[in-house]
């Protein structure tokens, strides 16, 4: 049933309370809410109503605060395919360029994201504000409007701030998360997996887990995993350990109980084809069509067509794997028409020998980009 509530700022109220004497029925599958002109620019009261629904329904999610009308939707997560983790634009001023953003976003869609991940490192998570990284949650979730679904990545320092963040996730209308281990601080064993259990016990998102001991030291083990089967939350891994025969640990150990997703580019291919269900990729960011190409040639049995790509690829591929990345990736949006050089400081533009070295890479792989096939 579509529940249409047309709202005007004199009757907030009384529009709240009814509402609430309508949902305990629960014999809803979407609610359609739309704000009159006169109310348009009255968001504190919109998200109100927004979670004033969501806690009644915690099966749907809302995708959308700022257009005329938004629905309560939860895209299907299945953990497969290429989810781009993508970049934060911002402008000289240094806001975040939402304009730049949605220009990325679309064409990572046109080109057939299964998904995107918001606030990663490439998000440049650690120097975004928690209201601009919700902010930008919000916006992606309404901009994507239910086609994929939207990942928050959380990297807390804290278990109550861990909480904290996917509590606010599933109140935004975040489809999953992606979870790293405690930053700075590194946990012993059972330290760890009560920092998961709690994020787990925080909301029903799905989540994958971001396995990478090289950039953040600390590793998720085969035994950790095999304690957090039993939590129907965990559903995914983020494998960035560097060692490609974990694809295969994981697999001989739990089957198809974990989805694996490659979170280091140059080993996506290798990955893929030693049983991984899909890619967390960063070069995705400037070269979406090739890295979804990659993929959906590699499911359809086309190896050589899929290594073809792969081959070309892999010197853009390994500026991925620099502590600049941030920088690189930007880099190469630019030359591919897809984002700005612009980052938040600490980080700085790149200059010099060490910009045009990367720019060396770029331009080399532009001359002879491929074309993609249709898959």
């Amino acid at each position: 049933m579509l529940l249409d509530v047309g709202f005007s700022p004199f009757l907030k109220n009384a529009i709240l309370n009814a509402v609430k004497d309508l949902l305990p029925t629960k014999g809803y599958d979407y609610i359609c809410l739309t704000r009159s002109f006169a109310d348009a620019q009255d968001d504190n009261f919109f998200t109100t109503l927004q979670m004033t629904t969501f806690n009644h329904f915690q099966h749907l999610q809302p995708f959308s605060t700022t257009s005329a009308t938004s629905t309560f939707h939860n895209p299907r997560m299945n953990w497969t395919g290429v989810f781009p983790a993508l970049t934060t634009p911002f402008t000289a001023q240094d806001d975040v360029d939402y304009a730049v953003f949605d220009h990325n976003l679309a064409a990572q869609l046109d080109a057939g994201a299964s998904g995107i991940i918001i606030g990663g490192t490439l998000g440049e998570a650690s120097s975004l504000t928690n209201d601009e990284k919700y902010a930008l949650v919000r916006h992606a979730i309404a901009s994507v409007n239910g086609r994929v679904p939207v990942v928050m990545n959380i990297a807390e320092q804290s278990t109550k701030g861990a909480v904290v963040a996917a509590e606010t996730a599933r109140d935004l209308g975040a489809s999953g998360l992606m979870l790293l281990p405690p930053m700075r601080y590194k946990p012993d064993h059972r330290e760890l997996m009560q920092y998961f259990r709690a994020v787990a016990n925080a909301s029903d998102l799905p989540i994958m887990i971001y396995n990478n001991p090289v950039d953040y030291h600390t590793v998720v083990t085969l035994d950790m995993f095999a304690e957090m089967a039993d939590w129907p939350t965990i559903q995914a891994v983020k494998e960035s350990t560097r060692d490609v025969s974990n694809i295969t640990r994981m697999l001989n150990r739990f089957g198809d109980r974990f989805k694996l997703l490659c979170g280091v580019d140059t080993l996506a291919m290798e990955s893929l084809l030693m049983g991984a269900h899909g890619w967390v990729a960063g070069l995705v960011d400037a070269f979406p069509r090739e890295t979804v190409a990659i993929y959906r040639l590699i499911q359809a049995g086309r190896i050589e067509e899929a290594l073809t790509i792969y081959r070309w690829f892999l010197p853009l591929l390994e500026l991925d794997i620099h502590p600049k990345l941030v920088q690189y990736i930007k880099l190469a949006e630019v030359a591919t028409g897809l984002g700005t050089e612009h980052v938040r400081a600490p980080r700085l533009p790149l200059t010099g020998d060490e910009r045009q070295k990367v720019l060396n890479v770029i331009e080399t792989a532009l001359k002879v980009r491929p074309v993609v096939p249709e898959v």
